[in-house]
């Protein structure tokens, strides 16, 4: 079990957060295996799947510190501290949540968490939140946003979601964002329905060569 800032120095570091949010959890640990083999090990499943919580402690135990591993929509704090006694090393939220984010501060793991605004952003990073989900980016502006809001906050820490993808991720990295998150362009559905696990491993690889383009 890594440190708080072991762990937020692993997303720091590797820039890339995978997000799996599948229909069912029976796939998380292949999904998770076929994107370490691409090159990713920073993972986040969605809390959204059914029974995700409970497949969370199988895949925590299975790749135990070999891959990062996150609670993602995560919305309140129980299910924040759920998450982290099934092994979450840091929670991710899409919203605001001040109480999710003083829970995380207690147990000691990194919080992504969700906002859109300028005002939103701001006060959950002044609640403590080690990174600042902008979700959704694409949606307001894409890296244009992203410069536009660190010009007068240049202190926060950046995460842009929401359709962020092989072909823009660096873009949002030269914007100023310390890392991105990225979802159904890298883990797409119908593959993990289809066990095409090598298609997932072949995006992640395209993924992790466009973000080390961008490391100086």
């Amino acid at each position: 079990m890594r440190s708080h800032f072991q762990a937020l120095k692993q997303i720091l570091d590797e820039k890339i957060i995978a997000i799996v949010r599948l229909d069912s959890a029976e796939h998380f640990i292949e999904a998770a295996t076929a994107l370490k083999a691409g090159g990713i090990s920073v993972v986040e499943f969605t809390c959204s799947t059914p029974d995700a919580l409970e497949m969370l402690k199988k895949v925590a135990v299975h790749f135990d510190d070999e891959m990062l591993i996150g609670a993602g929509t995560v919305l309140d704090s129980e299910t924040a501290r759920s998450a982290m006694l099934a092994g979450a090393e840091f929670i991710v939220t899409p919203t605001v949540s001040l109480t999710t984010i003083e829970i995380c501060k207690r147990y000691g793991k990194p919080i992504v968490a969700g906002a859109m605004t300028p005002t939103e952003i701001l006060i959950s990073w002044e609640a403590g939140a080690d990174l600042i989900k902008v979700f959704p980016v694409d949606a307001i502006g894409g890296p244009d946003y992203i410069k536009a809001i660190l010009a007068p906050l240049p202190q926060l820490r950046l995460v842009p979601t929401g359709g962020v993808s092989v072909k823009n991720a660096a873009s949002y990295l030269k914007a100023g964002a310390v890392s991105v998150a990225v979802g159904g362009s890298l883990v797409d559905k119908r593959a993990a329905i289809s066990g095409d696990w090598s298609t997932i491993s072949a995006e992640a690889r395209r993924l992790v060569a466009e973000v080390r383009k961008t490391v100086v």
